[in-house]
């Protein structure tokens, strides 16, 4: 069998557009008619110009004819490995290019599973987990000036069947990062307050705050939210230096959580054994694929650490994350963080139900597009 080409794919997404305005799709297809998908992360832009994801085409276009096309979709590391070492400036990861690597990957997968006849998790270890631990943002966000109002909202989440949630205390100011004033640290425990008041300890509630603090404001954030015992703490400080964040853990009893701007093994294997965070967010979209992601699970699982999967993307990056978790011991939670479009574009849409995703059973991503609704949202 060998992948004879290599077709892009600009999905317009739904509002509120969960992964981004644009979704792009890949999809290689062999000699043998079977074809498999996969989908470069759009970074979750809102903003009409299609102009920012030519690039990715093109470098998903160019990467895809010297080292894909042609070769037998079954050797998935030496085509990654290929793609990733043969050009010197390759060599560094980053999240242009690792990305691309990704949706390659995942494409590739699909393909070897669809050829066997197997869902890609039985071929990477088999099922560990009949059905995975969801969690998403804490819908709304009245709350946030009205923090009586979010404990309204946890019992409603726990009347669904939710067993944890997410929301930002601190909203995104640049530049970062930044202190946060005793105000808002007060403000973001009145909310805290507020669910444990409703809910108890029945709800587990993790701190968002995508890498705005700065060290010592992140230490004082932490004492401050410890006595409401959060799930964790993510990306308490910017994910770029390890060693801060590692500071930040040595000084706090709340879990830190971090990995949805890294990419490859290599930066990971660093948070991890710097003691830097122990609820690692790979996003398999993003930091090199199925396989890499799943070595990237197998050196936390060595230092006794967790993966609970960042999903800001289109369904595609979805179902390879679901892949991935139901084949990894150390699975913790997966982010549930789907669009209308999650739920209409594939005949069998992935089941998210009462706080848990149930894992598709079909070979390959276990997906596939209803046509129809794909033919809808294509961009010509």
């Amino acid at each position: 069998m060998k992948v004879v080409d290599l077709k892009t794919m600009v999905v317009e997404n739904e509002e509120p557009y969960r992964g981004g305005r644009y979704l792009l799709f890949l999809e290689l297809v062999t000699d043998e008619g079977i074809s498999g998908f996969g989908e470069r992360i759009t970074g979750n832009t809102y903003s009409r110009n299609l102009g920012a994801l030519k690039s990715q085409i093109s470098l998903i276009e160019e990467l895809g004819h010297q080292f894909v096309i042609g070769e037998n979709p079954f050797n998935i590391e030496k085509i990654w490995d290929r793609m990733y070492g043969s050009r010197h400036d390759f060599r560094h990861p980053s999240l242009h290019a690792t990305p691309v690597l990704s949706a390659i990957e995942i494409a590739l997968w699909d393909i070897v599973g669809k050829a066997t006849n197997q869902p890609i998790y039985n071929l990477l270890g088999g099922k560990y987990h009949d059905k995975l631990r969801a969690y998403a943002y804490m819908p709304g966000g009245a709350f946030k000036d009205n923090p009586e109002e979010a404990g309204e909202v946890a019992a409603r989440l726990l009347e669904e069947g939710n067993s944890a949630c997410k929301f930002d205390p601190f909203t995104p100011t640049y530049p970062i990062p930044r202190d946060i004033p005793l105000w808002e640290i007060e403000h973001a425990a009145k909310i805290f307050e507020s669910i444990r008041n409703a809910v108890g300890n029945k709800l587990e509630v993790g701190i968002g705050t995508h890498g705005q603090l700065t060290t010592y404001s992140a230490i004082r954030v932490a004492n401050y939210l410890e006595p409401y015992h959060p799930f964790w703490f993510e990306e308490p400080v910017p994910p770029e230096n390890i060693d801060e964040m590692a500071r930040v853990a040595a000084h706090t009893s709340i879990p830190i959580a971090s990995g949805e701007r890294l990419v490859t093994k290599y930066e990971f294997s660093q948070l991890i054994e710097k003691k830097a965070a122990q609820i690692i967010q790979l996003d398999v979209g993003q930091c090199g694929g199925i396989l890499e992601a799943k070595k990237i699970a197998s050196i936390a699982e060595a230092h006794y650490a967790v993966i609970a999967p960042h999903m800001a993307c289109g369904p595609i990056a979805a179902a390879a994350a679901i892949q991935l978790d139901t084949c990894s011991p150390n699975f913790l939670i997966q982010e549930a963080n789907q669009g209308p479009l999650h739920k209409t574009i594939f005949k069998e849409p992935l089941v998210f139900e009462n706080g848990y995703i149930i894992p598709p059973t079909g070979p390959g991503l276990g997906v596939e597009f209803d046509e129809e609704v794909l033919k809808q949202h294509l961009i010509e």
